[in-house]
């Protein structure tokens, strides 16, 4: 199976160079969402040394610029705060038209399956939420699956207002997302690109030579499975469906992605020079929010699938403006695909209005681990969001700690002062803790915003 399309792209471009000279990446479209009251960057093809002229509707400003050398042009435009429909035309020995642009917040929605996954797929109460999918004003990208050895300057897709028929068939995440943030922004349009290609590991949405300056991630890397329904080599998906959005200014990334890296190593080291790599090209430090990955029954003989869960809990620690949403109280651990979605979506909007938007000032995480303390033979666990701690049937089994040994036992767990309290016979002189160390284990700790405490293994 071949997953390169750009031999299309190719001849697309050639059939728009024979009929016209000044052509557009497929990222401008009619319907497109621009990101509002910012230096937004517009670029192209054209003749060496054709001017081109870009008309902006909003106040009928013109910008010129001129093909160089190699027929490609680029320049920046001021878009106002929100609002549209709007049009852009960008004229030179031809005229470009585009229409009913929106003006509006811009997000980048990637990762794999969980992303991808739309409700013609069979999420919970799907039908009921295509059916009052009717949003003109969101509207969203699907950027078409393909794979290319080195970095590529357009991709496939187009922009469309949000039905019941595109909705149904978009990642349900990302519109959840969309919906909620649109709701509480003031009705403010909003652009979804979604980049994500199920079964996909990481590595393969990260620059190829941000892996092989690596020694550690290019080992990672190394041991990738070969895979029929997509790449595993490093920068594949990235160069074809990342690179071309570069330039397009947007205000954050949501990430739901770690299944396919689930018994691999570094996956933390893996995800930070993901974000790194992501936002030295967009020149930008945007927020990047993560869907902590569901439990699920990976296997009773090791910890996989925690091990990629505890390396998403860390990265809000070590990286600034980035954040996590924790699902594991709507697992479903015998389906790797948790169909609710919409509460996913709903906790990454809040997740963006709390942290990003400035405008909700309630609890939006569930309890992080902060740190633990001990007192001769009990341990104290500090969270983070831990106002209103309790347990959810009233007591924890999933809590154990350990001694210099590194052997875990588990432990008996009372809460004092929004603190868990923990404490073992087998243990006399505690020094980890750990709480839901299992790869199929759901939360039984929550806080009063009723969200759940993602699991950890203290250092």
């Amino acid at each position: 199976m071949r997953y390169n399309v750009f031999k299309l792209l190719f001849f697309i471009f050639i059939s728009q160079q024979i009929k016209a000279n000044i052509v557009l990446p497929n990222i401008f479209t009619d319907n497109m969402v621009l990101q509002r009251n910012a230096d937004v960057k517009m670029w192209g093809w054209a003749n060496p040394s054709e001017e081109v002229v870009i008309k902006t509707s909003w106040d009928n400003s013109e910008y010129k610029i001129k093909g160089n050398n190699q027929a490609y042009w680029e320049i920046s435009i001021h878009t106002p705060q929100a609002g549209g429909p709007y049009n852009i035309t960008a004229k030179g020995y031809n005229e470009v038209q585009l229409s009913n642009i929106m003006i509006g917040e811009v997000w980048i929605c990637s990762g794999q399956s969980n992303m991808e996954m739309t409700a013609s797929w069979g999420i919970k109460n799907g039908e009921e939420e295509v059916k009052n999918a009717n949003h003109p004003n969101i509207r969203i990208f699907t950027v078409s699956k393909a794979a290319a050895t080195s970095p590529q300057n357009n991709l496939v897709g187009n922009w469309q207002s949000c039905s019941a028929d595109v909705m149904k068939n978009s990642s349900a995440v990302a519109y959840f997302f969309a919906q909620k943030l649109q709701q509480d922004l003031n009705g403010i349009p909003i652009g979804i690109i979604v980049s994500a290609w199920g079964g996909t590991p990481a590595e393969i949405w990260i620059p190829q030579e941000v892996i092989q300056n690596n020694k550690e991630l290019l080992a990672s890397a190394n041991r990738l499975a070969v895979k029929e329904y997509g790449p595993n080599e490093p920068g594949r998906a990235f160069n074809a469906m990342i690179n071309p959005l570069t330039k397009y200014k947007i205000a954050g990334v949501l990430w739901y992605q770690g299944e396919s890296n689930v018994g691999a190593n570094h996956y933390g080291d893996t995800l930070s020079a993901l974000i790194g790599s992501w936002r030295n090209l967009w020149n930008y430090n945007f927020p990047f929010y993560i869907v902590q990955i569901a439990p699920y029954n990976y296997g009773e003989d090791n910890f996989d699938g925690v091990i990629i869960r505890d390396a998403q809990r860390k990265i809000p620690k070590i990286i600034p403006n980035t954040g996590i949403v924790v699902i594991s109280d709507i697992a479903t651990i015998d389906d790797i695909h948790p169909k609710d979605k919409k509460p996913v979506g709903i906790r990454l909007a809040n997740l963006a209005l709390s942290d990003y938007y400035k405008t909700n000032a309630t609890i939006i995480n569930g309890p992080l681990f902060r740190e633990i303390k001990i007192h001769e033979n009990k341990v104290a666990v500090y969270f983070d969001y831990a106002d209103g701690l309790y347990f959810k049937n009233g007591n924890s089994n999933q809590f154990e700690i350990s001694g210099a040994d590194g052997k875990f036992y588990p432990a008996k767990a009372f809460i004092k002062n929004n603190t868990v309290i923990l404490n073992t016979e087998k243990v006399k002189n505690p020094v980890k803790a750990r709480y839901a160390w299992k790869n199929n284990a759901t939360a039984d700790l929550f806080n009063n915003a009723a969200l759940p405490a993602s699991s950890f293994l203290s250092e």
